[in-house]
């Protein structure tokens, strides 16, 4: 991914943060996916009184890009106003598994930036058409 792609990621995510809704937690998060078309597509945590529909920022950006028809995502920028960096859940890597190969993931707080890839963090994801 050249520079200038990653800045727009990177600037993506952090304005997604800005639209989260997290009156429970008090923790948003901003994400954004970029797509092999070079469409980026950002989303923000939405919680809810009841806790367990809460839907994070990274699952918001993925099912905006997949439901406008893109269906790999190559890199994932997720922004959060802390001092260290925070990754994604469990649920959110598999989602994103889901519809990629191992893209990069981009974690930013307000003072670093760690780069990964998704088999690093989600060493043993898997697809059903693997477990068939």
């Amino acid at each position: 991914m050249d520079r200038l792609t990653r800045a727009r990621l990177i600037k993506s995510a952090r304005a997604a943060e800005k639209r989260a809704y997290a009156p429970y937690s008090r923790f948003p998060v901003g994400a954004a996916v970029l797509t092999r078309s070079g469409k980026i597509y950002a989303g923000a945590n939405v919680e809810n009184a009841s806790y367990g529909l809460t839907v994070c920022a990274e699952r918001t950006a993925i099912f905006k890009a997949v439901s406008a028809g893109e269906k790999e995502i190559t890199a994932i920028a997720i922004f959060t106003a802390t001092e260290q960096p925070t990754p994604p859940c469990g649920a959110c890597l598999q989602v994103l598994n889901e519809f990629s190969t191992n893209p990069l993931i981009i974690l930013v707080s307000r003072k670093k930036i760690l780069t990964f890839r998704l088999r690093q963090l989600l060493p043993h994801g898997f697809k059903l058409n693997d477990t068939l």
